[in-house]
């Protein structure tokens, strides 16, 4: 039997809330320990260190976190990185060195995008539903205050009719390098803080930021099916980006009420339904309420309480898919089981 993995973010020993920056100087941290080009005396350095990149590749992807943080390690099995090492499959420390801060790392020319665009960052909210509007999908406008790119100044930060000046502390490419023994560490320029350029003159709307914070309504579709704790992605609708980069996402936290009737597990819905004790003897119809509507149902002579029956297609529709769950209707008769038995006994 396959060992259970363990959880990406014990593995990165960070919490569900770290953010992506967190997770990748985890990563590195974890990386330059384990690595089999640095560590050759630890038998187990490689496991940790294809352990380590699984959680990577997983955790460091947005998408791929989001299903993760939904479904566990069963929505993302098939995106995880068999094989060992993953998407690092191969590669020496330098070289990841390299894709994790822009440069070679070891005294080569540097790679850094300090003047690419770059693109904005996400935002969080939450909603609130009611358990049919999470069962059947619903329409909710939310009313956010977020930035949004200044138009005194077009983004820029810089005050109109000026522009940005290259760094002359690094020569704009938004890094120092620091020699350390065998690596040659990049660090983030301390005077334009990496972004390879300086404002002198500030622009007096945004204050040299390139953004203001501004209301604004979002339109946010909910699918159905949707469970408490899910979160939904909506493209494109986060903080915006720099130098022409695209906006950050925006990620709807989901929270469901209960619900009087109804209660869940996964794609089946549970309800009870109170019965008679001469239907319960004798048999007959009861009426149930479902998702759609209520309907009648044949109960069985003789059904005994907490009797469930299931009506399949009358549950929750799973997401991405036309399939439904099942209705589990759990008979309940009040009455004590030594009155229906006597009951039973007097019909013999």
């Amino acid at each position: 039997m396959e060992p259970s993995k363990r959880d990406f973010y014990d593995v990165l020993g960070i919490s569900r809330d770290a953010s992506k920056n967190d997770i990748k100087k985890k990563y590195y941290q974890l990386a330059k320990k384990y690595h089999p080009d640095t560590n050759k005396a630890d038998p187990n350095a490689a496991k940790k260190f294809a352990e380590a990149t699984e959680a990577w590749e997983i955790l460091g992807d947005d998408d791929k976190r989001q299903k993760y943080d939904a479904y566990g390690h069963a929505g993302v099995d098939e995106q995880a990185g068999y094989g060992g090492a993953g998407g690092f499959q191969g590669q020496g420390f330098e070289d990841i060195f390299g894709e994790f801060f822009g440069g070679q790392g070891f005294g080569g020319r540097s790679r850094h995008s300090a003047n690419q665009p770059q693109r904005g960052g996400d935002i969080q909210v939450d909603i609130t539903l009611s358990f049919m509007e999470a069962v059947k999908g619903a329409t909710r406008d939310l009313n956010i205050t977020a930035n949004v790119e200044c138009d005194s100044c077009d983004g820029s930060g810089a005050k109109p009719g000026t522009k940005k000046k290259t760094c002359p502390t690094c020569n704009g490419s938004g890094v120092q390098i620091m020699q350390q023994g065998f690596f040659a560490v990049e660090t983030p320029c301390r005077r334009c803080h990496g972004e390879g350029s300086i404002i002198e003159s500030p622009c007096g709307k945004c204050r040299g930021k390139g953004a203001v914070k501004k209301p604004r309504t979002v339109e946010v579709k909910i699918p159905e099916g949707v469970d408490q704790g899910m979160n939904l992605r909506l493209a494109h609708q986060g903080e915006p980006g720099l130098r022409g980069g695209p906006s950050g996402h925006m990620y709807v936290g989901i929270h469901v009420l209960p619900d009087p009737f109804f209660k869940r597990r996964g794609t089946d819905v549970l309800v009870e339904v109170p019965i008679s004790v001469a239907q319960a003897v004798l048999g007959g119809t009861v009426v149930v309420p479902t998702l759609t509507g209520e309907v009648e149902m044949r109960i069985p002579r003789g059904t005994q309480p907490d009797t469930v029956l299931q009506m399949r297609g009358k549950g929750i529709k799973e997401l991405n898919s036309n399939r439904r769950g099942s209705q589990m209707v759990n008979l309940q008769n009040t009455v004590l089981m030594w009155f229906l038995f006597f009951a039973l006994q007097e019909l013999v």
